[in-house]
């Protein structure tokens, strides 16, 4: 087997893998709504019971049964079971919300894979990470109007691309895996307006690190309306295009 045939099969792996954990029965696909909460106790239509804010907490009252949920703010949120539904209580930038998951979303249901475009091994890039001497929080906007994302930067990647050098603000938790947030010139285009998310190997000894955009992926604001995702960061714009990784499939079901 060839350098290109074990890159496309380790490629076309790893989009098979992506596409298993997409289509999971209570992931991102099966979401159908987003409820913002307030104090008023409101009932949501997909689940039984009424809902309402209480402080830190969510209430969920029903005529046998109540729960009080305490969801973490930008944290995945606390999930309530109802038969094969599930409610999921998040918070964000103070708010509070319940997202529905339903295994027989439409989504779910009409979900035949991501678009992506070719696997080209000239976009996998060697790059230099350089870790930030204190830990330093970067604040972005996010799909939802008003929402804010509180991100652990830890340091830089730069590279090359075309002569040129780019630098990209690196996030992790600063000892684990790590992951850039960008755009470039094919967003809003060919793919996903707010960001793409592409994962960093683990730095070599010298600093040097890998970025394969070809597995640059959507997030899953670009699945449903029912997320709500960070945009990248101002100083992860990248001025060319990225012709590699996911599109954006909205644009690809509406061609």
């Amino acid at each position: 087997m060839t350098a290109t045939d074990t890159f496309q099969a380790e490629w076309q792996d790893w989009r098979t893998a992506r596409e298993a954990a997409l289509a999971d029965p209570h992931g991102w696909l099966s979401l159908t709504a987003l409820h913002w909460l307030d104090e008023q106790p409101t009932g949501l239509g997909e689940v039984p019971g009424l809902w309402h804010v209480d402080g830190d907490t969510v209430v969920h009252s029903g005529t046998a049964f109540a729960d009080v949920v305490t969801p973490v703010e930008g944290a995945p949120g606390e999930r309530i079971e109802f038969g094969d539904r599930i409610a999921e209580i998040i918070r964000r930038t103070g708010r509070f919300a319940v997202r529905i998951h339903d295994p027989k979303s439409p989504a779910l249901a009409d979900f035949a894979g991501i678009p992506v475009y070719e696997a080209d091994p000239s976009w996998v890039v060697a790059g230099r990470f350089d870790t930030y001497p204190d830990g330093r929080t970067v604040t972005t906007g996010a799909v939802v109007d008003g929402l804010e994302h509180h991100h652990n930067a830890v340091g830089t990647v730069t590279f090359d691309r075309d002569g040129s050098e780019h630098t990209l603000v690196v996030f992790g938790d600063g000892s684990g895996p790590t992951r850039v947030l960008f755009t470039d010139a094919t967003s809003g285009v060919t793919t996903y307006p707010a960001a793409r998310i592409l994962h960093l190997s683990a730095p070599a000894d010298d600093g040097t690190v890998v970025l394969d955009f070809t597995r640059a992926e959507n997030l899953p604001c670009a699945f449903t309306d029912a997320a709500t995702c960070p945009i990248a960061p101002a100083q992860n714009r990248l001025p060319f295009p990225v012709e590699a990784g996911e599109r954006d499939p909205r644009q690809e079901a509406a061609a």
